[in-house]
């Protein structure tokens, strides 16, 4: 038996619970892992409490979480890319990441660089991936002048990042005990909340041309009024906004393999190019904890799971 994250009915925080299940099988095509890290994430949380049923149907007994880094415990037939004991980051596509086995297709998994921690693999995809997207969606270019709000969350702090590698003059939205992090990476700090839209402008004074919007709660709006165009407006969170005003919603128009962008990402944190700041560790036991944490929304980084 292994023990693995489950629920059996959308709800709240209260209906995770940690089950022991049978060991899983690898069919051809698949690889076991061995999780020694899964990052969590707020989409999850939306899955479980039933607000994106249309879009994510869900069958109960549900696992829970796509993140993972781990090592290689079995292949199935026809693995040749992998083998026992390799280190490797990857997702599930089954919401199955939140376990202390769990079966990967092996075209989702990129081997881990030996100088990437397995906090930080383990809490890559979902916010690495979409950062990266999202940077993509809104097509920056040399100069020009983006916002991110929630810049020091788990998506908005890699997004900053990444916006920054791509030449552009970054302004980022977060609290101000985030500011000189922010600052440390090259980034312009502005605090949310009243007046933001005057601090934005004082910032760039030449205007803003993007804006990338990884919190929701009427940014879209507000990048709308800094006169940003639609097509430069990309929202990870406000999926009503994207609908009424047409913005976009990350991928965009670039959508490479998760694996590929994942090895990309993993490449420029082994390189010291990326930092993936976490908040905290917690083990899987302490499920409901870690999600707790999370939903207060004002984490710097990302939060992991240690089966």
């Amino acid at each position: 038996m292994t023990k693995a994250v489950r629920y059996d009915e959308f709800g709240g925080i209260e209906v995770l619970r940690v089950d022991d299940v049978d060991r899983p099988v690898p069919e051809d095509g698949q690889v076991l892992v061995q999780v020694r890290a899964a990052g969590i994430n707020p989409g999850e949380a939306a899955i479980r409490t039933g607000a994106m049923a249309e879009i994510f149907p869900s069958t109960f007994p549900s696992g829970q979480g796509s993140d993972l880094a781990g090592v290689v415990a079995e292949v199935g037939a026809g693995v040749d890319r992998f083998s026992v004991g390799d280190e490797v980051i990857g997702f599930s596509e089954k919401r199955a990441a939140q376990a202390e086995l769990v079966l990967v297709d092996v075209d989702n998994l990129t081997p881990k660089p030996r100088n990437v921690s397995w906090e930080v693999a383990g809490g890559l995809y979902v916010a690495g991936v979409t950062a990266w997207r999202a940077v993509h969606s809104v097509q920056l270019e040399q100069g020009e002048a983006v916002v991110v709000s929630a810049a020091a969350g788990g998506v908005g702090s890699l997004a900053v990042q990444l916006a920054r590698r791509a030449g552009a003059t970054v302004i980022g939205l977060a609290s101000e005990r985030n500011h000189e992090w922010l600052q440390s990476h090259g980034v312009i700090p502005v605090a949310y909340g009243a007046g933001a839209a005057e601090r934005i402008e004082t910032a760039a004074p030449a205007g803003v041309d993007a804006f990338i919007d990884t919190y929701g709660g009427g940014y879209v709006e507000l990048a709308l009024a800094l006169g940003v165009s639609v097509e430069r407006i990309d929202t990870i969170a406000d999926f009503a906004a994207a609908a009424k005003y047409g913005v976009k919603t990350e991928p965009g128009t670039d959508a490479r393999p998760g694996a590929e962008v994942l090895a990309e990402l993993a490449a420029l944190i082994a390189d010291g190019h990326l930092e993936v700041p976490i908040a905290n560790v917690y083990p899987l036991a302490q499920v409901r904890q870690a999600y707790t944490e999370l939903e207060r929304r004002h984490t710097h980084g990302k939060i992991v799971l240690e089966p």
